[in-house]
């Protein structure tokens, strides 16, 4: 915990988030990642027994990361309401500063399940807690506060990749922010039924091919 061995730490783990997301878990080794570091290999045993000890480790630093720049962002926010907004914008930034996340959490599917089931449990959990509050105040609608979270969780991971990940361009978070509140606010739906066209006549087919069944494979003589 000196300062030297924290900046030491540091540079590992920066050196793996670089190579992680470059060349994938699989692709990444140990030589790479400390040559980047400007470390020793024995230095990193120092730190972590294996490569999935540091991928790990980087996980719950990520989630740790997130959990506290959203806190940190929501800290003033007066209502729910507010809560999501400022988090959806703040989760976006932290992307955008930090475009290395979504690869390093979402291969830990493919390399070790519980890891990725583990993330996002601990996320929904922390959730929960927060929309429990608010339902008990009377913000939220009854509902299964578990789904919500799981929902609204989806939303920022996916608006996420669109804004941050796939789009080459600069966005406006705040509107992006916006149109998705509008949707949380009023729903989806507008109760509108639209009616049903009437059902297409049938247009007769004429059959082109004519097959005649032959028999005489049954019969053994032939």
């Amino acid at each position: 915990k000196t300062p030297k061995g924290i900046e030491t730490l540091n540079n590992i783990l920066s050196a793996a988030a670089q190579i992680i997301y470059e060349k994938g878990y699989h692709g990444a080794n140990i030589g790479d990642i400390t040559k980047l570091a400007g470390v020793a290999t024995g230095t990193f045993y120092v730190y972590f027994d294996s490569k999935i000890s540091l991928y790990r480790y980087m996980l719950l630093q990520f989630g740790h990361s997130i959990r506290r720049e959203l806190s940190i962002k929501t800290k003033h926010c007066r209502t729910r309401r507010e809560i999501e907004r400022t988090g959806l914008i703040a989760w976006l930034e932290y992307v955008q500063a930090h475009p290395y996340v979504y690869n390093i959490i979402w291969e830990s599917l493919y390399v070790d399940r519980a890891l990725f089931t583990e993330y996002y449990e601990t996320f929904s959990k922390a959730y929960v807690e927060g929309l429990k509050q608010a339902q008990q105040s009377g913000e939220l609608i009854e509902a299964d506060l578990e789904a919500l979270a799981y929902a609204l969780m989806g939303i920022s991971n996916f608006v996420g990749l669109k804004y941050c990940m796939f789009s080459d361009t600069q966005v406006d978070f705040e509107r992006v922010a916006d149109d998705i509140m509008r949707v949380l606010d009023k729903g989806m739906f507008t109760g509108l039924v639209p009616s049903s066209p009437p059902p297409a006549a049938q247009k007769k087919q004429n059959m082109n091919f004519r097959v005649e069944v032959d028999f005489g494979f049954l019969n053994k003589e032939e």
